[in-house]
């Protein structure tokens, strides 16, 4: 995987090292989407964090603290998905 990521990251003008800080914590959203949502949802979720990282990123945000901030919002919405429990 990470080869391959060193390969695609730069061919798309994105830096290798927010691949390497984010992609953790994006692989744990991906898997938590997937079980919590449908698999289906899982890439596409991915993708929308990825528009909307670039999005902050082109007006001057920091991309790794957008990244953050997608994630925790979907991590929101697939908690607001879970039944209560108690």
């Amino acid at each position: 995987m990470q080869d391959w990521t060193g390969q695609v990251a730069p061919a798309l003008g994105v830096d290798p090292a927010l691949v390497t800080a984010t992609q953790d914590a994006v692989l744990d959203m991906v898997r938590d989407v997937a079980h919590g949502v449908v698999r289906p949802a899982a890439p596409l979720t991915a993708y929308v964090v990825g528009l909307a990282a670039g999005r902050a990123g082109a007006h001057g945000e920091d991309v790794a603290a957008a990244v953050a901030a997608a994630l925790a919002e979907v991590d929101a919405l697939l908690s607001a998905r879970r039944p209560a429990t108690g």
